[in-house]
This record gives structure tokens, C-alpha cells and sequence, in this order.
């Protein structure tokens, strides 16, 4: 199960951060950087049932210190609805979430097909989206309920094979 494994194949050296799956012994971590990220935190629940989810690849990155960063995606039939990444305010900006999206990635294989919601007004995340090659393709209207905000909706679809 995605929230059971604690296991870290990055083979990185001792002292730099690893990625790694999420367990449930990391959700107090996950909590107050989802609480100091987002204007509308997840519940504990929420992050519990993801975690419970065999299909799921909930990765964080920490190092001998603290949990920097995690992300959280489930699959939903052929389609994985990337749901929350994040990183702890001191260390944005560092290439946390870009190791983030590369092991999901790598996780779920090629050919796999992604999608997404973010808000409108997070410039810096959708620049971070459109780099890996998702694209915006509608709105959901009012999809954040603190503040009424749209959702921009991304996907990215595997490059179709080039025909000789």
C-alpha cells in the first residue's frame, strides 16, 4: 500500500535529501507544511485515505532534519489526478518539487496520462506545470471555496509516436 512503504531508492549520498514514500508516521510533518502552503488545508482524513490508496504515489522529500516536501497523486483509471504538492515555505525555490514531479514520473511509467487543478493565480506552479509539458485545457468556476477562486485545469498527455 502507497502509505505503508517507507522505501528510498535514490541512492543518494548520506546528508543530501531523499525521496521517498510517505508513510503514515509522516502525517503530523505533511499537516503543518499543508497548514503553512495553503489557504485551505487538507484535513488529516484526507491526506489517511490517499495514503490508503494501493494505486496512489504519495512521495515526500526530507533529510536527516525534517520532511521538506511531498507530493500526492491517485490514479483514477488510466488517468493520474496529480492532488497536492508541497514544499516547506524555507525551502521553495530549492528544485524540491521538481524532484517531486520526476519521481512521480518515473513511478508511473511511460505513457502515462496526468492532469490537475491549480489555482488561477499560483504563477509560479503553473510555470512549474508548463515546464514538464502540462497544458491548460479549461476552468473549473469558483473551485476554491475560501475566496471563490477558478481553477486553471492542466494535462499532459504522453508525445504521440512519430511515424517514420
Amino acid at each position: 500500500m502507497a502509505g505503508q512503504t517507507g522505501s528510498d531508492d535514490t541512492g543518494q549520498g548520506a546528508g543530501s535529501p531523499r525521496i521517498r514514500r510517505l508513510v503514515y508516521s509522516d502525517l503530523p510533518s505533511v499537516l503543518a507544511i499543508e497548514r503553512r502552503s495553503f489557504q485551505t488545508p487538507w484535513s488529516l482524513a484526507m491526506f489517511v485515505l490517499e495514503l490508503s490508496k494501493p494505486s496512489g504515489i504519495c512521495l515526500g522529500v526530507s533529510d536527516e532534519r525534517a520532511l521538506a516536501g511531498y507530493l500526492v497523486c491517485s490514479r483514477y483509471a488510466d488517468v493520474w489526478h496529480l492532488m497536492n504538492v508541497a514544499v516547506a515555505p524555507e525551502q521553495r525555490r530549492s528544485g524540491i518539487a521538481t524532484r517531486l514531479m520526476e519521481r512521480l514520473f518515473e513511478e508511473a511509467g511511460p505513457g502515462a496520462r496526468y492532469t490537475l487543478e491549480v489555482r488561477a493565480s499560483n504563477s509560479g506552479a503553473i510555470a512549474m506545470y508548463e515546464r514538464f509539458g502540462f497544458r491548460p485545457v479549461g476552468h473549473r468556476r469558483r473551485y476554491y471555496h475560501d475566496n471563490g477562486e477558478d481553477a486553471l485545469i492542466m494535462w499532459l498527455e504522453p508525445a504521440a509516436p512519430v511515424e517514420a
